[in-house]
């Protein structure tokens, strides 16, 4: 396969700061999207089942088993970035119905006119605050809910809360996950605090990562995977454990979690911030 020139990448100021977008060496649809020098998504536009980051296959992953493959699910995404998992699940599970809430809309025109979806797709995006958002929808009205909110590089506090995960439940449907992205390094005091955060109002949980960042070894992604109902922890734990990126499952999240309080709109934080250089290498 002949080599994309790095002069094809494309940068644009957009709501959140300085968008670019890079084109993957080795595979032809293959672009990266970075915000202030963060990867924030990868898309293959010839082939949209194919899914890069390591957090995202594990996302992926739980999509797989939530319904029998191929049936539609309803869907709704906070935080869009280039669109990966909606491209994925369109293809996926053809027919689902799924919204995107993304707060930046110059980052949305961007993706929608330098990467753009399959017309046919029941998706729809909406420029707003995730919160402000879901607070305006109807009850069970979603069988999935992706939390994967960021800016810049941090998740911001007032989606780190048990008020918004209440909400989140709410427009879940009874028997509904949520998959929420958490980022965290060495000690893990947000995860931990997120964890407890999450079972306060969906019980069922467990978190899929790398080895190393559950043990708190190295800075990285923990996907948080919540329901009202038992997960089938034996199928994500092999799936997980399968995947290019081998992944562990962790269950007992009383003890991961070691104490910590669920975090309210009062005691809340952001995420901490990812060490400095740690994308240097991506960018």
């Amino acid at each position: 396969m002949a080599q994309r020139r790095r002069d094809d990448r494309r940068v644009e100021t957009v709501g959140s700061g300085v968008a670019e977008l890079v084109p993957d060496p080795d595979r032809a649809g293959g672009w990266t999207l970075l915000v202030n020098g963060t990867p924030q998504s990868h898309v293959d536009l010839t082939d949209p089942t194919h899914v890069e980051f390591e957090y995202v296959r594990r996302m992926a992953t739980a999509v797989g088993l939530l319904a029998p493959p191929g049936q539609p699910v309803r869907v709704l995404h906070l935080g869009g970035g280039a669109l990966t998992l909606p491209r994925y699940i369109a293809v996926t599970r053809p027919g689902s119905p799924q919204r995107v809430v993304e707060i930046d809309g110059p980052l949305v025109d961007l993706v929608r006119t330098a990467l753009p979806w399959d017309p046919r797709a029941k998706l729809r995006v909406r420029v707003a605050d995730a919160r402000e958002a879901v607070t305006g929808m109807r009850d069970s009205g979603y069988d999935l809910v992706i939390v994967d909110v960021f800016a810049g590089a941090q998740t911001p506090a007032h989606v780190s809360s048990v008020e918004f995960v209440r909400e989140v439940a709410r427009v879940l449907a009874p028997d509904g996950w949520l998959l929420a992205n958490v980022a965290d390094g060495p000690p893990l005091t947000y995860a931990k605090a997120q964890v407890a955060t999450i079972r306060a109002v969906l019980p069922e949980a467990c978190l899929i990562a790398d080895g190393g960042v559950l043990r708190g070894r190295r800075f990285g992604n923990l996907v948080v995977v919540a329901g009202r109902e038992p997960l089938p922890l034996g199928q994500l734990s092999r799936r997980a454990a399968g995947d290019w990126f081998p992944g562990r499952v962790e269950s007992d999240l009383a003890r991961f979690a070691g104490g910590h309080a669920p975090m309210t709109d009062s005691t809340a934080v952001s995420s901490p911030a990812p060490p400095a250089g740690l994308f240097s290498a991506k960018s």
